[in-house]
Formats: C-alpha cells, sequence, structure tokens
C-alpha cells in the first residue's frame, strides 16, 4: 500500500498536469489527504511536507484506503482520456454551432435546384508533391480526405504559370487562340483576357447562375471592361495583380511602379486594409456570400488563392508543427501551406453550414508546378514552374462531390483545365454555341463514371516569341516544324517538346534540408549541345527520364506535324510594351484601369454618317487582327 501511495504521489503532478485547470483543483487536495491518511507518522512520502501527516491508522483503514486510491486512479483515468479529446470535441462543438446557425433556415426548404452548386478552388504555384496524399512531409488534413473521399485527377495538366492557366478555365481555349501564348498578363500592359471570348461565369449567368469570385484575378485590367464584375462575375472581392503582400495587399512592380491591390468589385477596398492575411480573409468573404444566398438558387464560387505563391508569408501559428524543416523557405511554405489547408476545410463547413453542400460539387486545382526556390515540390517529377516538364504543368487536382456516382476512386485518364468549361457549363445545364470552337471537353461521366476520356491529346503550348533555341532549325524538326520555337504537346502516351523548354532538373526532397540557398544537389541535366527536340512516353516515363527522339523518329515527326496543325488556328500574340499611364501614382495610389478611349468620339461620328452602323462595326470586329491591343480583342477566328 505504501508502495502504491507512493508512485502515486510521485506521479501526480505529471498525471495531472494535462488536465483542466477545473479538475487540478479539485483532484490535487482530494489525492494529497488521500496519500497522507494512508501513511503511519513514520513514514515520509517523497512529496508531501512532514507536517501534513496524520496519526498511524488501523490495517483495516488502510485496506479502505487503498479501495479509495483504486477508484481515484480510475477516475483520474478517465478525466485525462476525456481532455485529451477535448480539442477535438471542441472543434467539433464548434463546427456543430455552426451548422446549427443555419438550422431554422434549412428546415424551411423544401425544394433544392436541379443545378448543382459550382465550387472551383484554384491554389497558386503549389507544387505536385506537396499534398499529404503525394507523400508530403507537409500536412494537409483536408484536402487529404476531401481527395480520397472523391476524385484524385492524376493525370491532369494545367500551364506552367498564371495567366494561360486562368485564361484557359475561363475560356475554354488554349492560349495560342486567346492571344496569350506569351509570359503572363503584366501589370503595366495595356492587355487582358479578349473581350470577344464568352467567360464560364457569362455561360452561367444565362441560366441562372449566381456568379462570384474571390481571390487573384491575373487576367487583365487597364480597362473597365476588363474588370472580373464585367466578364461576367455578380461580385468581385481580390486582387488583380499575380502577386502582392499578403497583409497589406501592396504590389510594387518594379521601383517606383507601387500600389495597393484589394478590389471589391470595381473600387479599391481601402476598408479592408486591416493588416488580415489574405487566405483568412478570403475565406471570411466566402462565408459571408454562402450565409446571404438561398441555396436553393445554384451558385457558382471561383476561389482564387492567393497561397502558396511568393513572397512567403504565413501567421506564426502555422509554423508550429514545422520546426523540423531547416530551409527556410520550405518552412514558410508549409506554414502557408497548412493555413490554406484550413481555409478550405472552413469553406467546406460552410457549404454544410448554409445547406449548400449535399447539391454542390468542388473541384481543388493548382494552376501551375511548385517552384524549388520558393519553397515549392514537385519530386518526383522533372522541372519547376515556368518550364514545360511534368514538374511545370501536371498539377495537383480532385473533384470532391456527394453528386459523384464512383466516389472514393482515381482518375488516370487525360484531363485538361481547359476541359472544366464545357463540363460545367454541361452540369449547369446550359448550352455552348456551335460556332464557338472550344479546346476543351466535357469530361464529367470521365470523373463521376470512370468512363474513357474523350481527350487524346493536349497542346501545351506554341510560344513564337520565346527565346529561341540556338541550334533549333526547321532541318532539325525535319522540315516540319523549325525546333528552334518552344513548344510542347501530348498526344495519347507520347509527349513531344521543342525549343527551350526551361529548367529541365529534378530537384529531390533532401535538397531542402540544406541551409544555403546554393547547395541543392540537384540531378543536373546538361542540355546537349545541338539538342531542340525530346520525346517521352510519359506513361511509362512520367519523370522524362529516357529521351526516345532518336529512337522513335516515326512518332517524332507525327507529332510535329500535329503541332503544325495547331499552329495554323494560332492568333497573333498579345503581348504590348507598357504603359507609363499605369502608374499607380496617377490613380490614387491603386493599381487599376488607366486606358481610356481617345478615338471613341471619332468612332461614334463615323458610324452615324455610315449606313447599318451596328452591322458594319461586328464585320469589323470580326476581321480585325489581334495587333490592336488597346482593344484587348483578338477577333481572329480559327480554322
Amino acid at each position: 500500500m505504501i508502495f502504491l501511495a507512493s508512485v502515486f504521489t510521485n506521479g501526480l503532478p505529471i498525471l495531472t498536469a494535462s488536465l483542466p485547470s477545473a479538475s487540478k483543483t479539485l483532484l490535487h487536495p482530494i489525492l494529497s489527504t488521500a496519500v497522507e491518511l494512508s501513511f503511519s507518522s513514520g513514514d515520509h512520502p517523497p512529496n508531501l511536507p512532514y507536517s501534513f501527516f496524520l496519526l498511524p491508522l488501523s490495517n483495516q483503514t488502510r485496506s479502505y484506503l487503498g479501495l479509495l486510491f483504486f477508484c481515484l486512479f480510475l477516475l483520474l483515468n478517465l478525466l485525462t482520456y476525456g481532455y485529451l479529446s477535448w480539442g477535438q470535441s471542441l472543434k467539433e462543438e464548434e463546427e456543430g454551432a455552426l451548422l446549427g446557425q443555419a438550422g431554422e433556415r434549412l428546415e424551411s426548404i423544401t425544394a433544392a435546384t436541379s443545378q448543382p452548386h459550382l465550387i472551383f478552388i484554384l491554389a497558386d504555384d503549389q507544387g505536385f508533391r506537396d499534398v499529404g496524399y503525394h507523400g508530403s512531409e507537409i500536412k494537409t488534413p483536408t484536402l487529404d480526405k476531401l481527395a480520397a473521399e472523391g476524385v484524385k485527377l492524376e493525370n491532369y495538366y494545367v500551364q506552367p504559370i498564371c495567366t494561360p492557366s486562368r485564361s484557359q478555365f475561363i475560356t475554354g481555349k488554349y492560349q495560342i487562340h486567346t492571344g496569350l501564348q506569351h509570359s503572363i498578363i503584366r501589370p503595366t500592359q495595356p492587355n487582358c483576357l479578349p473581350l470577344d471570348n464568352a467567360t464560364l461565369p457569362q455561360k452561367l449567368k444565362e441560366v441562372g447562375y449566381s456568379t462570384h469570385m474571390v481571390g487573384k484575378w491575373h487576367l487583365g485590367f487597364y480597362r473597365k471592361e476588363c474588370m472580373p464584375t464585367k466578364r461576367g462575375f455578380d461580385t468581385f472581392f481580390g486582387s488583380l495583380l499575380g502577386s502582392g503582400d499578403y497583409y497589406t495587399h501592396y504590389k510594387c512592380d518594379s521601383p517606383g511602379m507601387c500600389g495597393y491591390d484589394l478590389y471589391e468589385n470595381d473600387n479599391a477596398a481601402w476598408d479592408y486594409d486591416n493588416g488580415i492575411y489574405s487566405t483568412q480573409m478570403y475565406t471570411q468573404r466566402v462565408q459571408q456570400i454562402l450565409a446571404s444566398h438561398n441555396p436553393t438558387k445554384p451558385i457558382f464560387l471561383y476561389i482564387a488563392y492567393q497561397a502558396v505563391h511568393s513572397p512567403l508569408q504565413a501567421p506564426v501559428r502555422y509554423f508550429e508543427h514545422y520546426r523540423s524543416i531547416v530551409n527556410i523557405n520550405r518552412r514558410r511554405y508549409a506554414a502557408m501551406l497548412s493555413c490554406l489547408d484550413e481555409a478550405i476545410h472552413n469553406v467546406t463547413l460552410a457549404l454544410k453550414a448554409y445547406g449548400f453542400y449535399n447539391n454542390s460539387i468542388i473541384i481543388y486545382s493548382s494552376d501551375n508546378g511548385g517552384q524549388p526556390a520558393a519553397g515549392g515540390s514537385n519530386w518526383p517529377l522533372r522541372g519547376s514552374k515556368g518550364t514545360y516538364w511534368e514538374g511545370g504543368i501536371r498539377a495537383i487536382g480532385f473533384v470532391h462531390s456527394p453528386l459523384l456516382k464512383n466516389k472514393g476512386t482515381v482518375c488516370r485518364e487525360l484531363v485538361h483545365i481547359t476541359d472544366w468549361y464545357p463540363t460545367l457549363i454541361s452540369l449547369a445545364e446550359g448550352q455552348i454555341d456551335e460556332d464557338i470552337q472550344l479546346d476543351g471537353y466535357d469530361i464529367w461521366e470521365t470523373i463521376s463514371e470512370g468512363l474513357r476520356s474523350p481527350r487524346v491529346d493536349i497542346l501545351h503550348n506554341i510560344d513564337p516569341i520565346y527565346t529561341k533555341a540556338k541550334n533549333g532549325s526547321l532541318a532539325a524538326g525535319y522540315g516540319i516544324w523549325n525546333t528552334a520555337i518552344q513548344s510542347a504537346i501530348r498526344v495519347q502516351h507520347w509527349k513531344l517538346l521543342t525549343g527551350n523548354p526551361g529548367y529541365s532538373d529534378w530537384v529531390p526532397p533532401q535538397s531542402f534540408s540544406n541551409l544555403g540557398p546554393t547547395r541543392w544537389h540537384n540531378e543536373r541535366i546538361t542540355l546537349s549541345t545541338g539538342k531542340s527536340v525530346w520525346l517521352f512516353n510519359i506513361t511509362a516515363d512520367p519523370y522524362e527520364r529516357v529521351d526516345l527522339s532518336h529512337r522513335y523518329p516515326g512518332i517524332v515527326k507525327k507529332l510535329l506535324r500535329r503541332l503544325s496543325q495547331f499552329n495554323k488556328t494560332a492568333v497573333p500574340v498579345r503581348y504590348p510594351p507598357k504603359d507609363p499611364r499605369s502608374n499607380p501614382r496617377l490613380n490614387g495610389g491603386v493599381w487599376g484601369p488607366w486606358y481610356k478611349e481617345e478615338k471613341k468620339k471619332k468612332q461614334q461620328s463615323k458610324s452615324k454618317a455610315g449606313k447599318k452602323p451596328k452591322k458594319k462595326k461586328i464585320k469589323k470586329k470580326k476581321q480585325r487582327k489581334a495587333g490592336s491591343f488597346p482593344n484587348c480583342h483578338s477577333g481572329v477566328t480559327r480554322g
């Protein structure tokens, strides 16, 4: 009995350390007193002062006290277990409270819309490996759970940089068909997504959808007509540029070219300049939209998070789990991704709380590959953001929905970001005009039912003004294609690259264990002199280790001809020089529309003098070439 009491007393501080303060206050004096009663005056329990000891007790009393010890020990164990699960219970209670907030409202709903609620979540610069279910050390429990309960897209492609992926998502067209083949839209350029392209939110509005965008636009803003609210969104809350400070929402494009970049609809959102981290701020706006919308009416939510694009910033509390990551950029990146994962949990919770979830389709995608220098990892894929190697264009993607027929599956069919345009319009019971030539396919049955994909090829891009490969030539392309031009195409299992594909190393996870930025231990590949064509069987060799261009010249020729066919349908590249009028200093310190049509009055006077001015204007619009940047129209019909 003395041994039991001694052990119990020694363990008391440890056993009670993890308990709530109220439990400590209650149990500690009881246990201490019980221990004292179990000793005679000559015994000395190690953790109690001698002055607390009582008179010697009989053996019978000690037996009773032994039983009391045993009962108290069981009670303590139960309380300890309860407290360990207290955090999870509290979280569940908070979620329950949020779900309960909408209880009365949901009870009044008798019939839901047959059109599903469409939620498209686009992450920024998330690497292929940077999700739990791809083996990352970064914890993403929400993404893992949503993907596991939905359909993982493991043969899914996007574009290697921001603007092209976003333009293809919102138009369903390759960038060669919108004039955005080269680079991104810079904040100082008089350029934007061509106005003659019907956007996804515009098509959804035609069939009764409420359309809302929260997050990063990056499709141009030099004219008011280029703004999100003029391209089909009922509301917009977010940034116009490609990056900026997560807290202050300021962006410097170059010295002396700095401005505020946070908008609510068409105006600078100065009222939200409160130092709130953008990932959390955008999530709060999504929750507000859902709370105020009637779930019996269809809604389209495009949530384009800024995370995990540089600059690498995150609230301090998200660093706690990543102190073991030595590389500071990787550590910051991990914290940012954890915050993003939590944000998506909160979005999902809001969908359930406000009655949207059961009739919703949630699509998650990254816009391009990760940037190792900024903490991202695409391992085991080759290359990174900004390249046409798999590490730049093969993305994390999944669909989560109660409406899926085959849940908990993996789709390995070919899927591209342009496919969301016709897929979502079809799900919304909308119509696509017959004269609109899309590059995307309706792949819902492929995802939901496991059927074969209608897609057999992907034009990754043709960029005629990118830096030419020094040793590329028409001769190297068998007289079919000039291999100095940067291009990439996928046809079934085969992938062909020409020109300069970009940074081509493999960056293993061990690279992030180093302190110095120069010690990467990459698997470096020195491009052979004269090399301007690569061929890979991506199905057999997804890591692009074995170049087969010399072994299969016939397949190389076939893919070069396909490239040539695509190129015949391309519109001229839209990449104008910067306009000094774009400086935020000239616009109240805000990045925003600056272009004014000086010829507007002259065009109006000419139209009054002519006959049937509307028809003539439309005709000219169709014949206009894509070189007139200020008008933001490509207007070139595809063959």
